[in-house]
């Protein structure tokens, strides 16, 4: 009798453990990565973020939405929308939520957007000369 009430704690709390499953294998955060042609160019984000120069990767909450200017002198400034979807592998966590009756980890997964892609994701850019 103990070593079955032994196993049920030991699959209960590897089971409670398995909660918010996108936040745990995938983090709240992402690397944005933005190109130019040609490189060099800066990145202003309408949420505070920025990179002095393309190629760059800024680290985003993956539940982000927002728009980014392009600017390199010389150029025309290109503009970017960036919004998020959820993601193949972040689906795939909030599966294992509801599969092991997670609730409170699949409320955890949608607060954080773990299971959140931003899209697009990388962002290239080809910059037109000013005229």
């Amino acid at each position: 009798m103990k070593s079955l009430l032994r196993t049920a704690l030991v699959a209960a709390t590897a089971a409670s453990g398995l909660t918010a499953c996108a936040t745990v294998t995938r983090g709240s955060n992402d690397a944005w990565v933005v190109n130019s042609e040609p490189p060099g160019a800066s990145v202003t984000t309408t949420n505070g973020h920025f990179c002095a120069s393309t190629t760059c990767a800024i680290k985003m909450p993956r539940k982000s939405e927002f728009s980014a200017e392009i600017k390199k002198p010389g150029f025309k400034t290109a503009t970017v929308s960036v919004t998020h979807k959820t993601a193949g592998s972040g689906a795939a966590g909030v599966a294992g939520n509801v599969l092991v009756g997670g609730v409170i980890g699949l409320g955890v997964d949608m607060v954080t957007g773990a299971s959140q892609d931003l899209v697009p994701n990388p962002v290239t850019v080809k910059l037109e000369p000013e005229e």
